[in-house]
């Protein structure tokens, strides 16, 4: 009400000067008594403007932004992505927004060709030369279906949004490791000509990484990811290999006896198996039907330790004998 306040001692003024006011008025007393109508039109006219002038000035109404959401690394706590779930369809077409997070949530998972996936396999821990722990590093998943559900319950308000990402280390105890070479609880043996140098060469280096490695309960071994790329980078060299049913040389070849023997080893045991291949020739040195061949970035062999107790893997090279041991402690030997 400030504003008016000028208008209201004005109109003050005028009121006194009409009390002051008689019936028998002077032309000079006329005269001053138009001239304050006048100027209480005047008074009147402005104030109207200014009642329209405030009328007119309307409150601003702040556009309202569509809702964000930043999905982060509950890790490391950084920004894996932001989007606006309306520019993706969410409102318009919902069902075609989840089936596009449920593509994004693969593949974030999984990798591409160009990038690395949030899921990572095991790498088991090992047992070193003096008993100490070579640690590897635990399995890791990220839940696609549990992130497509957060981000839809999020896209009406946005807001942040963590990878569902489990985490699962090796079941064991470090402290009954150094008895999990007590007994030998399954074995198996297979033979190879010494006198092929690469074909042995890379039998040599394939069982020696997966020596002393340990399996724990509900582990997932996989062959590949354990020994790694058979490449000359890391020392395999080139051998006889079975490619699309006829055997040519390559780089490594000789790998799938070590992965065949070790599989005929853990058959022996309650173990399920999660991924198991057979060659596309014959080979010689196991049954048909008993091998499993591996190929680095392809055809795995993968089983879980189902047995309910924790299991240590020896490969052994005497002569041109390898032989893979399944080994546990005494006290875990009577729960098979």
């Amino acid at each position: 009400m400030g504003k008016y306040r000028n208008f209201v001692l004005v109109a003050m003024f005028i009121s006194f000067i009409v009390l002051l006011g008689c019936s028998n008025k002077t032309a000079k007393e006329q005269e001053l008594e138009k001239q304050v109508e006048e100027l209480q039109k005047e008074l009147a006219a402005q104030q109207e403007k200014e009642i329209e002038k405030e009328t007119d000035e309307e409150v601003p109404i702040e556009e309202e932004k569509p809702a964000q959401i930043e999905v982060i690394d509950p890790n490391t706590k950084e920004v894996v992505t932001m989007f606006k779930p309306e520019e993706m369809g969410f409102g318009t077409d919902n069902e075609l927004y989840e089936a596009e997070l449920k593509s994004w949530a693969k593949e974030l998972a999984r990798g591409t060709e160009t990038t690395e996936g949030y899921d990572q396999r095991m790498i088991p821990d090992k047992l070193g030369p003096d008993g100490e722990i070579i640690k590897g590093s635990p399995r890791v998943i990220l839940d696609e279906a549990e992130l497509v559900e957060k981000v839809v319950a999020a896209s009406e308000k946005g807001g942040v949004v963590e990878l569902p990402l489990y985490i699962t280390e090796s079941g064991y105890n470090p402290e009954e490791v150094t008895q999990l070479n007590e007994v030998v609880v399954a074995s198996y043996t297979t033979y190879f000509d010494t006198s092929v140098a690469g074909r042995s060469k890379n039998i040599e280096l394939s069982a020696e990484a997966i020596n002393n490695v340990i399996v724990g309960v509900g582990d997932i071994f996989s062959f590949n990811t354990t020994v790694g790329p058979s490449d000359a980078e890391h020392g395999y060299q080139k051998a006889m290999e079975a490619v699309n049913g006829k055997l040519v040389e390559g780089i490594g070849g000789g790998i799938c006896q070590t992965s065949s023997t070790l599989f005929n080893a853990v058959d022996h045991l309650a173990v399920d198996y999660v991924e198991k291949h057979h060659h596309s020739v014959s080979v010689g040195y196991v049954p048909n039907g008993r091998d499993a061949t591996v190929s680095y970035g392809g055809l795995d062999f993968r089983f879980q330790n189902t047995t309910n107790v924790p299991l240590l893997l020896k490969a052994v090279i005497n002569g041109g004998a390898l032989t893979v041991e399944v080994r546990t402690s005494k006290a875990n030997q009577s729960q098979l």
